[in-house]
């Protein structure tokens, strides 16, 4: 038997994140559970299910060693319940744990940990820092662009790539393309694709208010995010990511300064009249210093107007709401600069000033 007493809240945050980890169906029973292994004052939980995982340890008050694997919902929404701050938890041989919470006690039935595979064995470099709320930036502007069809896996997820002191995060789909830069610090070149779950989990784990930077750093198979005493590890996805950089058109005929707000609402009142069995494209037609946006569908129709600068010939243009939506919600800023090179040609969507992030986006063709 095993015995170890913990702050509630510090357990409950420590068990919510690592439970993202653990395999939702499995053919080994242990990865559908949660790993803790007691090492007298610090508790070590992991959540791993083959390819991705997460592991932190925190501070306990114990003079014993052990380790169980538990399911987490349980342990989670019990440990969530409690009223009081600190946590007893007691472990029998048979792995029946008992929790003791004010005038609480608990019981959850867990398993032996000796079926609990090992996690890989990293070659690990020193690897880059990326500043938490840089790192949240990247991920939501460019997440949005990554492909959901299996047909090309390594489209899934995101390329990372450092040359010198820049880092580049590049997703496309075949349809749009979205592309981030930021300075950082790194003694090595990288090269990799992560999953795109793994970087949404990584995200929603950052803190925009953290002090201590993101450090990432990769092999030829995995790569680890360590932060806010966090360690995510991930299998990298196979394969030779498309030339991006090919794609990104150099001349433009007409630039347009929008209003990011007002284009927002513009597209969401669109996308009341789209869905899956009622879809059209949206109407973009640039003239006289405004945006005309015009769409119909079997729901009804929209005919709005939004002031723009326009600088170069008059534009008529086709999009995908949706995709145009997506684009714009993600951009960081209260202007958008779009080019454009007519209407049959790719649009580039940049930040007032800059490149700091780059969104390409394919035009549909319309109907006259």
């Amino acid at each position: 038997m095993f015995k170890f007493i913990c702050n509630r809240q510090t357990f409950l945050t420590a068990i919510t994140h690592v439970a993202k980890g653990v395999s939702q169906k499995s053919t080994i029973p242990a990865l559908e559970r949660l790993k803790l292994h007691l090492m007298q004052n610090s508790l070590e939980l992991t959540g791993y299910d083959l390819e991705f995982g997460i592991q932190c340890t925190i501070e306990v008050e114990s003079e014993d060693t052990g380790e169980f694997v538990v399911l987490p919902r349980l342990l989670i929404e019990a440990i969530r319940r409690f009223s009081g701050d600190t946590v007893i938890i007691e472990v029998d041989d048979n792995y029946i744990v008992r929790m003791f919470c004010d005038d609480t006690k608990f019981q959850i039935s867990a398993m032996s940990a000796e079926e609990y595979p090992s996690l890989p064995a990293l070659d690990l470099k020193k690897g880059m820092q990326v500043e938490q709320p840089v790192m949240i930036s990247m991920i939501r502007q460019t997440s949005y662009a990554t492909s959901v069809n299996e047909a090309k896996p390594i489209l899934t997820g995101e390329l990372f790539e450092v040359n010198g002191d820049i880092l580049t995060v590049a997703a496309i789909d075949g349809f749009r393309l979205a592309v981030r830069q930021e300075s950082v610090s790194s003694e090595e070149p990288y090269h990799f694709v992560v999953p795109k779950r793994t970087l949404l989990e990584v995200a929603s784990m950052l803190k925009e208010d953290a002090e201590e930077p993101c450090t990432i750093s990769a092999d030829r198979r995995h790569v680890v995010f360590e932060f806010n005493g966090y360690t995510v590890f991930s299998r990298l996805l196979e394969g030779e990511f498309h030339n991006f950089r090919s794609s990104i058109p150099g001349t433009y005929e007409t630039e347009i300064i929008v209003d990011t707000g007002d284009l927002t609402r513009c597209l969401e009142r669109c996308a009341l009249l789209i869905s899956g069995k009622f879809n059209a494209p949206v109407r973009c037609h640039f003239a006289e210093g405004a945006l005309r946006v015009w769409c119909k569908t079997g729901i009804g129709e929209i005919d709005d107007k939004i002031s723009v600068r326009i600088d170069g010939p008059d534009v008529t243009i086709g999009f995908d709401n949706r995709f145009l939506l997506d684009a714009v919600r993600a951009a960081d800023c209260d202007k958008l600069k779009i080019q454009l090179t007519g209407g049959n040609r790719v649009a580039k969507i940049v930040p007032p000033e800059g490149e700091s992030f780059i969104f390409l986006l394919m035009p549909i063709q319309l109907k006259n």
